[in-house]
């Protein structure tokens, strides 16, 4: 009597419908000679875990998804500048000869997003790709990727072309006219571009892009509640040392309109859409 044969697993019956890259993924994670670089492309969420990190769910949901256009509005502390640094690193990995420029408001802020999070999170990886050149704010690999990382100045910026990925850092705090100057240069290369801050205020073109920039942009809002390392007790000692308005912006991600202003801004918007309203004169 022949040996019947092994009933298929659970797993081996879901695979016959699996597409080809989830196939191929699988493959190349079960494989003995698997290098650290097959890992992130079966898994971009590797970035994290190969170098001794434990991603959120939503980190590794966006490193998985890489959209073209991501708004990504995060409380203080929640993994936001690590979560970049793995974007950037992903891309500089996976496709040779990328360009990823780091954009912040400030040099002292371009440091400590390069130093403190981009190089400590390659350095902390096993080999993956060779290091060409590193410098206090660029990193340069043997497969022609750079990542540079650079403060909130148009004439500095203008001379890049070609950009893979753009990070703005801080975000909302990022100049209107600079936002404006930096778009172009991922025209022809067909770049993407993550925007990631904590909220500033109901003004500037980051609140109005996730107000109301339309289904061009992949929205993102992490909250306290979503870290599993800020625990409540944390929480309720800085809603009492900042009072609900603050509060509420630096870990809620709530817009707060500005103190400074004659009239907030819902009132305006709400003015201006009322029956009968004269237009502004200028």
């Amino acid at each position: 009597m022949p040996t019947p044969l092994p009933t298929p697993t659970a797993l081996q019956q879901s695979m016959r419908c699996w597409p080809a890259w989830a196939k191929q993924a699988l493959d190349a994670i079960l494989s003995p000679t698997a290098t650290v670089l097959d890992l992130i492309r079966a898994d971009p969420a590797a970035v994290l875990w190969k170098a001794g990190l434990t991603p959120d769910p939503w980190q590794a949901t966006l490193l998985h998804a890489d959209p073209t256009h991501t708004l990504l509005l995060c409380g203080r502390q929640m993994g936001k500048s690590t979560t970049a640094a793995a974007l950037a690193l992903r891309q500089a990995f996976l496709h040779p000869d990328s360009l990823i420029l780091l954009l912040s408001p400030t040099l002292r802020q371009s440091g400590e997003l390069f130093r403190d999070k981009v190089l400590r999170l390659f350095h902390a990886l096993p080999p993956t790709v060779p290091l060409l050149r590193e410098t206090a704010l660029s990193l340069e690999l043997r497969n022609g990727s750079r990542i540079v990382s650079l403060p909130e100045s148009e004439a500095g910026i203008r001379g890049f072309s070609g950009v893979s990925l753009l990070v703005i850092d801080e975000a909302s705090r990022v100049d209107d006219a600079l936002y404006r100057a930096v778009r172009p240069m991922l025209a022809v290369s067909r770049g993407k571009l993550l925007a990631l801050s904590t909220p500033f205020g109901k003004r500037g073109w980051f609140y109005s892009a996730w107000e109301g920039g339309g289904m061009a942009w992949e929205r993102v809002r992490v909250t306290a509640d979503q870290c599993p390392r800020i625990t409540p007790e944390f929480l309720a000692e800085e809603r009492q040392a900042m009072g609900e308005r603050w509060f509420q912006q630096e870990y809620f991600c709530d817009f707060v309109s500005t103190d400074d202003a004659a009239f907030d801004h819902d009132s305006v918007r709400r003015a201006l859409a009322a029956p009968g309203a004269e237009p502004p004169l200028f």
